[in-house]
């Protein structure tokens, strides 16, 4: 009987070792090139922000980084590329409030959250409320008057359904009760380019990406969504500060890989996020985009990042009954 035993585990155990190990396994990792599937158009700031650490981890790691922007279906066609990879940790995608949003808004899709490990919280990314610089408003307060007396006749710029933009907009015009228009763009570049010209009148915004607008004279901030006042923008003050502290909410970005992926490689990617950001020119590189760099966060520390926004976009989302299949 023991020779039978092992007359029958000797052939299993060669083949157990003819058999290829999933990568993602290796102890090695990296040892080939990662790619980053992007939800969103090259230009953008997300397309910056992820070129900026990409760039820092490549070297690090010694392998290429190859970035893919692919945008479409409101960021949809990305994230359930992704959500069906193979689980081996050399295919990444962003991490934003959509992620959490999407699948709530339309439940149609094949993925959620839970689909994805976050392997690594790059930035915090507070927005500033800006207008068309003809606008007869100066503050907040000003705005939210001017917007009640002017009901349904203001509109502002949705750089797209889901976006970070989009539901901390959505946010904001909940708790002031406010009556505006949204008008859709691809992405926040265009919005900006019709909000400068006069044509659209408010919107939430990057702060990298309307910082020189702000400076020009070309767009007029009111207040900055987020716990401290902007570096770029010393004078204008937080929502809390003009009076709306229900409204100071800050966006994350970061990266995620397929549920499955080896706890060790995530383990991994999760160090080399952390290695990365603490470099003083990726930092200062963000810091120009206007981006506040995380601290080192843990995997769990990331996980429950994550809960938190599906229940706080998940709120708004119900109560302003945003949807995508509408």
């Amino acid at each position: 009987m023991k020779k039978l035993i092992r007359v029958l585990a000797f052939p299993m155990l060669c083949l157990a070792m003819l058999m290829p190990q999933p990568a993602g396994a290796q102890a090695d990792y990296p040892n080939r090139a990662i790619r980053i599937v992007l939800p969103y158009p090259a230009g953008g700031i997300v397309d910056i922000l992820t070129r900026i650490v990409a760039e820092k981890l490549s070297k690090n790691w010694g392998q290429p980084i190859v970035i893919e922007p692919k945008p479409g279906a409101n960021g949809n066609i990305a994230w359930d590329q992704v959500s069906r990879a193979e689980p081996d940790g050399y295919t990444w995608t962003f991490l934003s409030p959509a992620t959490s949003a999407n699948p709530r808004m339309q439940p149609s899709v094949r993925w959620s959250e839970k689909s994805f490990i976050p392997v690594g919280g790059a930035v915090w990314a507070p927005s500033v409320v800006v207008v068309r610089p003809d606008l007869p408003v100066s503050t907040m307060k000003e705005l939210v008057d001017y917007v009640r007396k002017n009901p349904g006749k203001l509109n502002w710029v949705n750089p797209g359904t889901g976006t970070s933009q989009h539901l901390n907009t959505a946010i904001m015009l909940h708790a002031t009760k406010l009556e505006m228009t949204g008008v859709p763009y691809r992405g926040q570049p265009p919005g900006i380019i019709d909000l400068v010209s006069g044509r659209v009148d408010m919107m939430v915004a990057s702060i990298g990406l309307v910082a020189e607008h702000i400076r020009t004279g070309a767009l007029k901030p009111l207040a900055v969504l987020g716990t401290t006042r902007s570096r770029s923008l010393p004078d204008t003050p937080t929502m809390a500060e003009a009076g709306y502290p229900e409204v100071n909410v800050v966006a994350w970005y970061g990266y995620s890989v397929p549920r499955g992926t080896p706890q060790p490689v995530v383990e991994k990617i999760v160090e080399g996020f952390n290695v990365a950001l603490k470099d003083p020119g990726v930092r200062e590189a963000l810091e120009k985009q206007s981006l506040q760099v995380m601290d080192p966060v843990s995997a769990s520390g990331l996980e429950a990042m994550l809960a938190a926004d599906a229940e706080k976009y998940g709120a708004i989302i119900k109560a302003a009954d945003i949807r995508l299949d509408k």
